[in-house]
């Protein structure tokens, strides 16, 4: 299990600029997605009787 580790940080690398750019893009995008999924479900359940007592 050592060497499988070891193998690992041989062969990684640490990003360049514009990986790390393009990276942060895409985290930023998830999570703006999931943000406005989050809105458009609480705004249905709000305008709707949905989840609601009866």
């Amino acid at each position: 299990m050592l060497e499988s580790w070891r193998r690992i940080f041989t062969v990684s690398k640490k990003p360049d600029w514009e990986e790390y750019k393009l990276m942060l893009k895409v985290t930023a995008l998830g999570i703006l997605l999931i943000g406005v999924l989050g809105f458009v479900v609480l705004l249905v359940f709000s305008l709707t009787s949905i989840g609601r007592p009866a």
